[in-house]
């Protein structure tokens, strides 16, 4: 699968969509370390951003590497948006035939509303239709429920992600089909 190149009309931007390979995990390590404290400061408190925050600002090798884990790059080639799919359920949670899982979904947070987020996500509904997949899943943030939510994601219940003993993050199961 070979880089896609999308027209943002709402913003007149450019991005480049590609699967991420081992040379960009530096990158979206520091994507998701600059940008998930700034993003989620409104909706968790301190307490458990400073226990959680280092252990989901972190890539996943082999998630990045998986060719369904997808970078955004705007036109200058600055890493703007990661995101990605499996068809495995993640850790904890039941896999479905039929289902696949978005995972660690990011923007930077200094160019939200630009249309990165939605560009990836639309990607990742091909990708998951081309797998076979029916419906997605994901294990939303409080912050990334709007944004979901407008991508015809709906609200399945509250959950409890256990990052490790005795550090859970409140998140919010969410699906749709595709």
């Amino acid at each position: 699968m070979g880089a896609l190149q999308c027209f943002c009309a709402m913003t007149t931007k450019t991005f480049t969509i590609r699967a991420t390979t081992k040379g960009d995990i530096a990158a979206v390590d520091a994507l998701l370390a600059r940008s998930y404290p700034a993003l989620l400061k409104a909706d968790y408190p301190p307490s458990l951003l400073v226990t959680a925050i280092p252990l989901i600002s972190k890539a996943q090798p082999n998630l990045v590497t998986s060719g369904r884990y997808f970078g955004v790059f705007d036109a200058e080639g600055v890493l703007v948006g990661a995101g990605g799919m499996t068809l495995g359920a993640p850790k904890g949670y039941v896999a479905g035939a039929g289902i696949a899982h978005v995972r660690h979904v990011v923007t930077d947070h200094r160019r939200t509303r630009e249309g990165i987020g939605r560009v990836l996500m639309e990607h990742l509904f091909t990708v998951a239709i081309d797998d076979g997949a029916r419906r997605l899943h994901c294990l939303s943030t409080r912050t990334a429920v709007p944004f979901y939510s407008a991508l015809g994601f709906e609200a399945v219940r509250p959950i409890d992600v256990e990052l490790r003993p005795g550090i859970d993050f409140p998140s919010v199961l969410m699906h749709r089909a595709v």
